[in-house]
């Protein structure tokens, strides 16, 4: 099985410089790792303000629940979704997402 490289800057940068979008084949990867179901709870964003605010919250996976909130709130889109990949990053290699 594939195991996420986390002393890949170059593809940490990358994401971080462009969430959206097409992403070098590497990174693509490397997001499907980060995002395959591993565990009871995952993060989502819950869009608060319409486009201009989004709060991190926590699904738990095979309920039908609405997500559970944090008082974290983004006032971009770009920031949110690199809030998330650290969060996914951290919970796939146990390590802190190296870039800030």
């Amino acid at each position: 099985m594939y195991q996420i490289d986390p002393d890949r800057l170059d593809l940490l940068e990358e994401f971080k410089a462009r969430p959206f979008g097409e992403h070098s084949p590497d990174l693509q990867y490397m997001l499907n790792q980060l995002r395959r179901d591993t565990g009871d709870e995952f993060p989502v964003l819950v869009m608060t303000k319409p486009y201009e605010q989004w709060t991190l919250a926590w699904m738990k996976t095979g309920v039908i629940a609405p997500p559970r909130r944090t008082n974290t709130t983004f006032d971009s889109i770009e920031q949110a979704e690199w809030e998330v990949f650290k969060i996914r990053f951290k919970a796939a290699t146990g390590r802190d997402c190296p870039v800030a």
